[in-house]
């Protein structure tokens, strides 16, 4: 919901929250790396746009019946000091993300968390930094994206209150996904995080500025084929089991736009990110 550096979300905690309060909060910030467009004197550690460099043995992804993805981003791995978040990222090698973005079928078929369907239709590829690859030229029904350097900034990352980590904090029991009576629900302290940082922005790592409610709660009912409610503890566990991997929003300088000013997220169980098996990320997207 908001990213900023640790001291100022910590003075802004203090400022409408009690004490105890306030320090409860911060402890449940999330390191994260922002990811920004390049000026020129900046490192830049990937890319939006452009082509992706693949390895000469691996196809472009492709959704069965319906056509390549486009190509969305990739990170260097190396790039990103990887130690500075609390999610098991690659020390190297890089991460290459694509979506089927309806170029193909002006946007007829939809990828949608709720849809196993389509989940062929957004994937994570990693390179490891020894695999010999190369700039891939996009297949020929694809326009590819102007290519937008982008470089890193570390910072802390908070959740929505309403979070089911934050929720459990504060007001364990209360409804998922809803305000609750607390400090941290008040209007006051949202109006602030909201005027502190609106934006949803790139990024890896850290707690998803999810546009609607929080992205966990999409990916677990998916997972669950949606055949579970709210109030069952069996959602809550499976909620802890999702971590943000990445997450783009809509970018003009990329010429990217996901539905009504919305953003991508992919998340990954740690498990399978310790183990490097990004096949098995989940895709949403929210659109406000």
């Amino acid at each position: 919901m908001t990213h900023g550096s640790s001291d100022a979300l910590r003075a802004l905690a203090h400022q409408h929250l009690p004490l105890d309060v306030a320090e409860r909060w911060v402890g449940l910030l999330r390191p994260a790396v922002r990811l920004e467009a390049a000026e020129a004197a900046d490192i830049a550690v990937g890319q939006m746009g452009g082509l992706p460099k693949l390895s000469a043995d691996v196809e472009w992804p492709s959704w069965e019946g319906h056509g390549p993805l486009s190509f969305i981003a990739s990170v260097d791995c190396a790039m990103l000091r990887v130690g500075a978040v609390d999610i098991m990222l690659p020390i190297e090698g890089t991460l290459s993300f694509f979506y089927f973005d309806g170029q193909l079928d002006d946007g007829e078929a939809l990828v949608l968390a709720d849809d196993c369907e389509s989940w062929a239709g957004a994937c994570v590829l990693y390179t490891r930094a020894e695999d010999k690859c190369g700039e891939r030229d996009a297949p020929a029904a694809l326009q590819p994206y102007p290519k937008v350097p982008l470089t890193a900034r570390l910072g802390m990352t908070a959740a929505e209150p309403w979070h089911p980590q934050v929720r459990d904090v504060f007001a364990p029991g209360a409804p998922l996904g809803n305000r609750y009576d607390h400090p941290v629900c008040s209007q006051d302290f949202l109006d602030a995080l909201w005027e502190f940082d609106g934006e949803v922005g790139h990024q890896i790592g850290g707690h998803a500025h999810s546009v609607q409610n929080p992205v966990e709660i999409e990916v677990a009912e998916a997972v669950m084929d949606g055949d579970v409610s709210w109030g069952d503890p069996a959602l809550d566990k499976e909620i802890r089991n999702w971590v943000l991997l990445a997450q783009f929003d809509s970018a003009d300088a990329a010429d990217m736009m996901w539905g009504d000013a919305g953003a991508l997220y992919w998340l990954i169980r740690p498990q399978d990110l310790a183990e490097r098996r990004f096949d098995r990320a989940m895709f949403t997207w929210q659109s406000s």
